[in-house]
């Protein structure tokens, strides 16, 4: 008799009494903390050699507040989750994502006719080319929460391509947090961490772009392999019965939609086109940082033109095209927000939910339609909301005990005595599991970056290395880590319990750890650019 796999819920909330227990064995204690400058704002950093004991705070009755904390302190990831599901639940009212969907598809069976195109495989290139883009956004400027979004859109995609749910985000989140580990130009990350350690901004990119693509070659090829598995055998995926959600809620009859354009769609083309046209007046030109490089051109009004002639263009084909547009569209502004403007979860939740909204109207729903829709794919969606109020509570309980540091501190200790690559490796390996404790890549690079640089002046090993052994530590793990926001987040929307994705990734992760270490070999032994 095999005995039920606990719900995600009852892990989580596990991992939660297991780091209660740890603050009645932890010793209490804490660092100093004094705030720098790094790259034009201020961070918050340890003072080296102010670590200190304090009486821990054993947590016990705490668990069960730490829910509600975790809740506070998880509030903006969780509002995205939810008015993301509420926008895109009124978007697929409309059904106008199957149609995306349905016409992608077609297109890729005429691409079928190229020999050399059937011979290496239409969908192959696909999927590369979407990861492709997801890794280049991770290494630059450090996508992780926007990947929400684009979970709702390539799930259902993968399904009806023949895929599960794991596929789906493996080609947004997973292909992100590959491009996150690279790093090339990620100012969250790199851009700290090397402020930190007072190296030029970016330095070494040579080496680190040889790695971003030794990453992505190997994590592409371990996707696109599991991904044509599934395609042979639907029925092999860990996640089939899970899936039947989205096989059930993609299963639309195409060729039996009444493809029209109502009055009311063209009213919000031109509600938008006149809005676009005066933010382009007031904003004509937009600088577009990508790591440490800038480019100011007229973005708003090249936008604003894109939107005119293919807002008309789809319109004039049906209502269901035209909300594509406006989902393209959403995409685009997201880019040159979080580019161009420092856009975070607020500035992007309140984008798609005007789509949503917008999205709603065009299709000519009442007011009370919209708001029915929307509650209903928030209440759809509330269960990936909660799951990581559940898992803040985490750090919250960490916290709370007083051992973070403490645990900070006996892992650094740890480094002693130990040769130039041993130490570079146990860098590497304190930085993985720390991330487990801290999976903020900012927060971490501001914690442990001032003593690991001066560690490796110790040692004789460059902060260039020190710089890599943080990076790849801070990046791999997210995507296994039970105390990120993101990763729960995701897989609450994509509707895989964390059981069964730790049961897939759990390989992949040992691969990308060991190929991390293997790529850290050089730092110590060879002479590179920037070490």
């Amino acid at each position: 008799m095999f005995k039920k796999i606990p719900h995600t819920y009852v892990i989580v909330f596990a991992i939660v009494v297991l780091s209660a227990i740890l603050t009645w064995i932890i010793p209490g204690g804490e660092f100093d903390r004094t705030t720098v400058n790094v790259n034009g704002t201020d961070r918050e950093v340890i003072v080296q050699g102010s670590y200190h004991q304090i009486e821990s705070q054993g947590q016990s009755w705490e668990i069960f507040s730490s829910f509600f904390k975790g809740f506070v302190d998880k509030a903006d990831i969780i509002m995205f989750i939810l008015v993301i599901g509420g926008a895109f639940w009124i978007m697929n009212a409309s059904k106008s994502i199957d149609v995306g969907i349905y016409s992608f598809l077609k297109f890729t069976q005429k691409l079928e006719k190229n020999k050399t195109i059937r011979k290496i495989g239409v969908n192959n290139i696909i999927l590369t080319l979407i990861m492709l883009v997801f890794s280049a956004f991770g290494a630059t400027f450090g996508m992780s929460e926007e990947t929400i979004a684009f979970v709702i859109i390539f799930v259902p995609m993968s399904i009806k391509m023949g895929y599960d749910s794991i596929v789906g985000v493996c080609i947004c989140f997973v292909a992100a947090g590959l491009g996150f580990a690279g790093a090339l130009l990620n100012p969250f990350t790199i851009g700290i961490a090397q402020g930190l350690s007072n190296l030029p901004l970016f330095s070494g990119i040579e080496y680190r772009l040889f790695c971003w693509l030794v990453i992505n070659v190997i994590g592409f090829a371990f996707i696109l392999r599991y991904a044509a598995k599934i395609r042979k055998n639907p029925q092999a995926s860990l996640v089939y019965s899970d899936d039947a959600y989205w096989r059930k809620h993609t299963d639309t009859d195409i060729e039996e939609l009444e493809f029209y354009t109502p009055k009311s769609a063209w009213v919000t083309y031109f509600i938008l086109l006149i809005t676009m046209v005066v933010f382009s007046f007031h904003y004509p030109m937009t600088t577009l940082k990508v790591g440490n490089s800038e480019m100011t051109t007229y973005v708003l009004p090249i936008v604003t033109g894109l939107f005119a002639i293919l807002g008309l263009v789809s319109l004039l084909k049906s209502v269901h095209f035209y909300i594509l547009n406006l989902l393209l569209f959403t995409i685009i502004y997201l880019i040159v927000g979080v580019m161009g403007y420092g856009w975070y979860i607020m500035e992007i939740a309140t984008l798609f939910f005007a789509m949503g909204i917008f999205s709603g109207i065009a299709f000519n729903n009442t007011a009370n339609e919209i708001t029915n829709l929307f509650l209903e794919g928030a209440r759809d969606i509330l269960s990936a909301a909660m799951i990581v109020g559940l898992a803040g509570g985490i750090l919250i309980v960490l916290e709370e005990g007083n051992v973070i540091d403490s645990i900070l501190y006996y892992i650094s200790q740890s480094m002693n005595d130990f040769g130039k690559m041993a130490s570079v490796s146990i860098m590497y390996l304190i930085q993985n599991i720390i991330n487990v404790i801290i999976p903020s890549g900012s927060a971490k690079a501001a914690l442990t970056m001032p003593m690991m640089s001066q560690f490796s002046d110790l040692i004789g090993v460059s902060r260039q290395a020190t710089v890599m052994a943080f990076q790849f530590g801070d990046g791999f793990t997210n995507m296994i880590t039970p105390t990120s926001g993101v990763l729960i987040g995701v897989l609450g929307v994509a509707k895989i319990p964390y059981d069964k994705w730790v049961k897939w990734i759990g390989g992949f992760m040992a691969i990308l750890i060991i190929l991390g270490l293997l790529l850290l070999i050089p730092t110590v032994t060879m002479e590179l650019n920037g070490f």
